[in-house]
């Protein structure tokens, strides 16, 4: 999503999105190279779910990874995004043949993610994704859920540290695939 989100706003807002940067808000910058305000890094981000969604194409393998873990699997798409968005969401997901439950959040994804284990009851859980900051949240809420730290989008893998919280940094689906189902099998994380 990164990149695309960071061509829409050269395009349509005359603003750079350095890869690099240490955090989102720093990341956005106008014309001059001065920091956006973090008043518009939202509205932002809504204008580009709301538009501009289409854009984002498929993490190669992820739909291969997701089909052959739904067989053993209950598998949860917790998007940061506005629930005002959700169906745009899943109309995206479904053009790749990714087809699972989608819910939206703002803000950290532990609790989420603690109400999902309350709520299901898995004998063990993976959690995927490319921000430090989700990892810290569920790794505070729900330590007991393994968590992966992945960043498919190649112009920021490589400059990107490994989450700190996370069990393991795996960057492509072919590789990740495997840990999952180990995990999975292992049974819960231990805290």
């Amino acid at each position: 999503m990164v990149a695309h989100f960071a061509d829409w706003v050269a395009e349509a807002h005359d603003l750079s999105f350095q890869l690099d940067a240490p955090g989102f808000r720093d990341a956005l910058r106008d014309s001059d190279g001065k920091p956006v305000g973090e008043e518009r890094v939202w509205p932002l981000l809504d204008g580009f779910f709301e538009t501009e969604m289409h854009r984002q194409n498929i993490v190669p393998g992820a739909a291969e990874a997701l089909a052959a873990l739904a067989d053993a699997a209950d598998i949860v798409i917790l998007t940061n995004i506005g629930d005002e968005y959700q169906a745009n969401r899943v109309e995206q997901l479904e053009r790749f043949d990714i087809r699972h439950r989608v819910l939206c959040n703002r803000g950290g994804k532990g609790r989420p993610v603690l109400e999902l284990i309350e709520a299901m009851r898995p004998s063990a859980a993976v959690f995927v994704d490319d921000l430090a900051v989700h990892h810290q949240s569920v790794a505070a809420h729900a330590p007991q859920v393994w968590r992966l730290h992945m960043i498919a989008e190649p112009k920021l893998a490589g400059s990107t540290p490994p989450a700190p919280e996370a069990h393991a940094r795996i960057d492509h689906w072919d590789e990740a695939l495997p840990w999952i189902r180990a995990r999975l099998a292992e049974g819960p994380a231990l805290p």
